[in-house]
């Protein structure tokens, strides 16, 4: 198992944490043994239930627990997953998060199912790199986010997952036609001319969505009795692909410029890089606990490097800071740019 670094030091290298062993005997039969928990190797069960699935047990979880009970078991699994006590941590609710994640990834004990994932393809056109990264998200520390580009998106797709976004889902989506031009670095300082920059794209987003929507319609329509396309119809199709060449023009940024996180933003690492190549207007996920109420809300893609970027949510008035995990994973290429697809939407299937 690979784990983040210790919250909220996103630069740091990715633990790693064995599970499960196998041992090849003679004559094609092998031994498995779990691996979790404090107590040395067990005895253990794996099996293969379909193509690119397996599932592992434990057979004696007795080796998992601690002769101090599950409060013995709570503190080392703080100090393991979060390099802290909990009396290192102050706020009510981040303790209440921790210790629902507890709960949650205890109560399993080494018996999963496992499910193979794709690296994104890339494509010489895209931003950056596409892959996976580790992102700060508050009191719920380090995620693993898969980056991965579908023409004039960028997807975010949590690998992990906490109480209230699970994994599977696509914590955050980049809207690569329209960039945003940022103020100067002293008035982007003052979160209300960031967010009135901001909700006038998003505004003008919807109103492409709703020309597009309607432009559908009446294509439709026209199909439907058999009658050519009206110039009207002609003429929408040539504003959209005007906004579209638009748009391509003003993905012509500097090379650099100034960024700092305006007032009352709150962030985990103010670690983050003081200049940005460019912005771009995005969505991000967010819901009550038990994926309840999920709704998009807009914010703020923030590209800094090849290996690091950013994303300011507006409504949380927070900011979540990226590095790129540089772990080589071995045949974890996609096939094909379809089956990279298939895959995202299986695995966003399996959290709802």
């Amino acid at each position: 198992m690979y784990l983040p670094p210790h919250d909220p030091h996103v630069d740091d290298p990715m633990r790693f944490k064995p599970l499960f062993r196998i041992h090849l005997m003679e004559r094609k039969s092998a031994t498995v043994e779990c691996m979790y928990g404090h107590k040395g190797p067990h005895n253990g069960h794996i099996q293969i239930v379909k193509k690119d699935e397996f599932s592992t047990k434990c057979n004696q979880t007795d080796h998992h627990r601690m002769s101090g009970g599950r409060q013995e078991e709570f503190r080392t699994w703080l100090r393991e997953e979060w390099g802290r006590t909990l009396e290192d941590i102050f706020h009510e609710h981040m303790q209440e998060l921790i210790l629902m994640k507890f709960i949650y990834t205890s109560q399993y004990d080494n018996c999963l199912t496992y499910r193979r994932i794709y690296l994104p393809p890339s494509s010489p056109d895209d931003l950056i790199q596409p892959g996976l990264f580790k992102g700060t998200y508050g009191s719920h520390g380090l995620e693993i986010v898969m980056l991965s580009f579908h023409g004039k998106k960028a997807k975010g797709t949590k690998i992990t997952g906490d109480p209230n976004i699970p994994a599977g889902q696509q914590t955050v989506e980049i809207d690569l036609a329209h960039p945003l031009q940022l103020p100067d670095i002293e008035n982007l300082r003052d979160f209300s001319e960031l967010s009135r920059i901001v909700l006038e794209v998003q505004g003008q987003v919807r109103r492409e969505e709703q020309e597009r929507e309607q432009q559908q319609e009446e294509e439709h329509s026209q199909q439907a009795a058999s009658q050519p396309a009206s110039p009207l119809g002609d003429g929408a199709e040539g504003e959209e692909t005007a906004a579209g060449a638009e748009g391509t023009t003003q993905d012509k940024a500097p090379a650099s410029q100034p960024f700092v996180l305006p007032m009352g933003v709150i962030s985990r690492n103010e670690d983050y890089p003081r200049t940005c190549r460019i912005c771009f207007y995005g969505t991000g996920l967010i819901a009550g606990h038990g994926f309840t109420s999920p709704e998009r809300t807009p914010g703020v893609f923030v590209l800094f490097d090849d290996d690091r970027f950013g994303f300011i949510w507006l409504e949380l008035k927070s900011f979540s800071l990226y590095s790129r995990i540089k772990v080589s994973f071995q045949n974890a290429q996609a096939p094909s740019r379809e089956a990279f697809d298939e895959m995202l939407k299986n695995i966003q299937s399996l959290a709802t």
